[in-house]
């Protein structure tokens, strides 16, 4: 088990990019595979979790040569793939198995998906309940709610779901099973969620509608390959952002970040909270907006966080959390219930690691209360498994008074093999 250490900064100073939007790399793999013609893909991020999304669709036949820059990827339309030898893992990838389970519900074939220990623990029944409602056959431990699933692919109607929880996955999930399905699939949400799987399914030349509420799929139309350009991945920016503000003398620019605006929440609530980050050079990028981001260190104040901000910020709360203990004054979050259910329980973890720094947190069941002092000091504290907990945590000991050390950071490959050495190639010493 890896343990990593970081040590205070005088400064983060420099100019970076980000590698691939993580999400953006999931569809793309998936998109192109069951379109038809070829798709290449560039920026794809070669993190743990795209490979495991890029081998799974391998296994079902599908070829995917990669240069090292570019991937190209030979798509088999919507009726090509061809049953896997083996059982699918997933490994630490909630999109991976999520998307792949309303994708599978839908071929002609027997399934099965699985992950690590901490995958095998997240929630599937989700997924797994509407996909049943459109005749998908899926059976899996605790009656459907966690993995190892095993899928029987069927013919497939399309429904209305009224999700209880604004989720990409969710949506995406049923979106893909509704490329199949016989009618329309509609999807609606309590606060829109991110909406790269819309912008890339009109990119592919598939049918849907959007609207205030959710988005409407209709099945039966095959998809073109076509190519994509991936942006930077904001997510990752987050905690570059985060630490050039939480680090006095920083200034750092962020090149080709996407800026979708289902995804920049933790932008909105740097702000709030004081913090000095401009967009430069914005354009659009593969159907994406993109802009380069430049951020300077500030006195960052408490706020409170909920409502619809929550889902376009869900990722990079871990990470928030961080400049909340090193404002000042108390900053209050909400309506995040669905950070218990992601590759941790992340308010429990970050409660636990950010006290163990000497802040002063309180749990509550949908978010927390910190009271922020300006000041963390030095402290070992746990990944729990999870490469947002260990970068987040990461990221505090910058601004610490003593150096933090994460343990069990091998995590970190699964989103951002890059982290350590961007750190390092940032931080001044």
């Amino acid at each position: 088990m890896v343990s990593l250490s970081s040590h205070p900064a005088r400064a983060l100073r420099g100019e970076i990019a980000m590698p691939g939007d993580k999400s953006i790399s999931h569809r793309s793999i998936m998109l192109g595979s069951i379109a038809r013609g070829v798709s290449t893909v560039s920026g794809f991020l070669r993190g743990e979790d795209n490979i495991a999304t890029l081998d799974a669709f391998r296994a079902m036949g599908v070829q995917i040569h990669d240069d090292g820059e570019t991937l190209r990827i030979e798509g088999k339309g919507l009726h090509g793939l061809t049953e896997a030898e083996d059982v699918i893992d997933c490994g630490n990838s909630g999109t991976s198995i999520r998307l792949l389970t309303g994708l599978m519900a839908a071929q002609r074939f027997y399934t099965v998906l699985t992950g690590d220990r901490y995958l095998r623990r997240r929630p599937m029944r989700r997924v797994v309940e509407p996909l049943s409602r459109m005749g998908a056959c899926i059976h899996g431990r605790d009656n459907g709610e966690k993995a190892p699933l095993a899928i029987v692919g069927r013919p497939l109607t399309g429904i209305t779901h009224d999700s209880p929880v604004a989720s990409a996955q969710v949506k995406s999930a049923l979106m893909l099973a509704g490329l199949y399905a016989d009618g329309a699939t509609r999807v609606t949400e309590p606060h829109l969620s991110r909406d790269h799987s819309e912008r890339m399914f009109r990119h592919f030349g598939a049918r849907l509608e959007t609207d205030a509420a959710g988005v409407t799929v209709y099945g039966g139309h095959e998809l073109a390959g076509r190519d994509i350009v991936v942006p930077g991945d904001i997510s990752s920016a987050a905690f570059f952002l985060v630490a050039a503000l939480i680090v006095p003398g920083s200034e750092l620019l962020i090149r080709g970040v996407g800026v979708n605006p289902t995804r920049t929440g933790i932008l909105d609530i740097l702000a709030a909270m004081g913090g000095s980050v401009e967009l430069l050079d914005q354009r659009e990028v593969s159907g994406e907006p993109v802009a380069d981001l430049l951020v300077r260190s500030s006195a960052l104040k408490g706020i409170e966080i909920g409502g619809d901000v929550v889902p376009r910020a869900i990722d990079e709360f871990p990470v928030i959390c961080v400049a909340a203990a090193l404002a000042e004054g108390t900053t209050v979050i909400r309506d995040a219930r669905e950070l218990r259910v992601k590759e941790t329980d992340r308010i429990a973890a970050m409660a636990s690691n950010l006290r163990a720094a000497g802040a002063t947190i309180t749990e509550t069941a949908d978010g927390m209360i910190i009271e922020g002092t300006g000041r963390l000091n030095g402290a070992t504290v746990e990944s729990f498994g999870d490469h947002r907990i260990a970068m987040s945590m990461l990221v505090a000991g910058l601004a610490a008074s003593g150096a933090i050390t994460v343990s069990d950071t091998e995590c970190i490959a699964t989103s951002f093999p890059t982290f350590t050495a961007l750190l390092d190639k940032v931080a001044v010493r």
